[in-house]
């Protein structure tokens, strides 16, 4: 890197990781596949964060948690890492709320960070009929449950509306029943129309 592009590359970030906030062993980041020497290619990162980047076997969450602050950043290549970390950490909801124009969405692929393969271990949400639960969908319940810790019992044929998926587990839905959030399996329910 030529000493113009690492000194734009600090006057840009106020010498702070661009991840994480950090001004401590500070490296710079060429982000694949751009080989062209220019600060918009490149992002100040802490050499830890560099590192789990190049080995996603080290990956360690909790060293990431700047990624809900970084992927607003208005510079492309932060965004990119961005993106790239969130979708091998598998953090689905921010990813959804994140844009990146076609272009970018390339360059953020180029890595093969999100291989296509991935959707084979996607969890998929389905209620009593196999039919395909989304975030937002209004269902209704097919038995009467009793929930725990709430001391009532939800009624069948209660409806559920702007149900939340629980990313982890696809026998379990979020949404509110009598004014109270509980989580619901989705073998007692049936999506509504």
């Amino acid at each position: 890197m030529n000493i113009v592009t690492e000194k734009r590359l600090k006057d840009r970030s106020n010498s702070k990781c661009e991840i994480s906030g950090n001004d401590e062993n500070l490296v710079a980041y060429l982000v694949e596949p751009k080989t062209e020497d220019i600060p918009e290619n490149y992002i100040l990162i802490t050499q830890k964060l560099k590192e789990q980047i190049e080995n996603a076997n080290t990956t360690n969450p909790n060293d990431w948690r700047g990624l809900s602050d970084s992927m607003w950043n208005e510079n492309q290549a932060v965004q990119i890492v961005s993106w790239r970390m969130l979708n091998r950490l598998k953090n689905t909801d921010a990813l959804e709320m994140m844009y990146l124009d076609q272009d970018a969405l390339e360059w953020a692929k180029a890595t093969g960070e999100a291989d296509d393969d991935e959707d084979e271990d996607k969890v998929i949400h389905k209620d009593s009929n196999g039919n395909v639960l989304l975030d937002g969908d209004s269902v209704v319940l097919i038995k009467d449950l009793d929930v725990k810790g709430a001391n009532f019992i939800a009624k069948r044929g209660a409806a559920v509306h702007n149900i939340k998926l629980v990313w982890d587990n696809a026998n379990h839905i979020e949404g509110r029943v009598e004014n109270q959030h509980i989580v619901i399996l989705t073998q007692y329910v049936k999506k509504t129309k």
